[in-house]
């Protein structure tokens, strides 16, 4: 089950444009475009967009294909991602940049184990300073919730770290936001993840649901609901 999750649905993150402002239209295309697994779609808007909307089109691109089986594209798709993010960093690095990056680099771990000794260190360095400019952004906790629960125990993961970070990230949530707003549902269904993992499986299903009151749409938390309720039934 952990690995499937894993490999399979390693961050359903959604993001912002920074070529100037973020571009809200841009996102609700790519996330509608990843809903359905559309990689054409997908395809299409990681070249037609540039900055963080081409670094979020290709890094949902990768999350669609990798489910779908098509490795290659999976991992084509991060390395772009990872060099506009990496210009980025560059040229005008701010929090939400870097905790995408650090979820990239994560997701090419997860596809790649060798490649933990060289991205993992980068990807704890893009998160730390990600907080370090923006130490209340929901994003940042819900990025190092990921990591915690991805993490082995002997590397520093936690199942209750996991949960208390998407907790902080919930929370979060809660503050005004006009700008870039991405992450609750996520939030939830991780959480609601690391409570499965530590035994509490109501709360988990509780937290799959508040996912999907968030968002409507959100398939990932309708998928885990629907895998728990094909394993009660057995």
């Amino acid at each position: 089950m952990k690995t499937f999750l894993l490999v399979s649905s390693l961050a359903l993150i959604s993001s912002h444009a920074f070529a100037a402002s973020p571009s809200n239209a841009n996102i609700t295309n790519i996330d509608a475009a990843s809903n359905s697994m559309n990689l054409a779609q997908l395809q299409q808007l990681s070249a037609s967009t540039q900055d963080y909307d081409k670094a979020y089109a290709n890094y949902r691109l990768a999350i669609s294909a990798n489910v779908m089986g098509q490795k290659a594209l999976a991992s084509s798709a991060l390395t772009n991602a990872q060099t506009a993010l990496e210009a980025l960093e560059t040229s005008q690095a701010d929090a939400e940049s870097l905790a995408l990056l650090s979820s990239v680099y994560g997701m090419q771990i997860a596809l790649d184990n060798s490649k933990g000794a060289t991205l993992g260190m980068k990807s704890a360095n893009a998160i730390a300073n990600a907080e370090q400019l923006a130490p209340h952004n929901p994003r940042v906790a819900l990025v190092k919730a990921i990591a915690a629960y991805n993490t082995p125990a002997m590397f520093g993961g936690s199942m209750q770290n996991a949960k208390t970070l998407a907790t902080t990230a919930i929370e979060r949530f809660a503050q005004p936001c006009d700008d870039i707003c991405w992450g609750e549902a996520e939030a939830y269904t991780w959480r609601g993840l690391a409570k499965q993992e530590l035994g509490d499986t109501q709360g988990a299903i509780e937290d799959w649901h508040q996912a999907i009151k968030v968002q409507a749409d959100y398939g990932w938390a309708k998928f885990l609901l629907q895998q728990n309720q094909q394993l009660s039934a057995n």
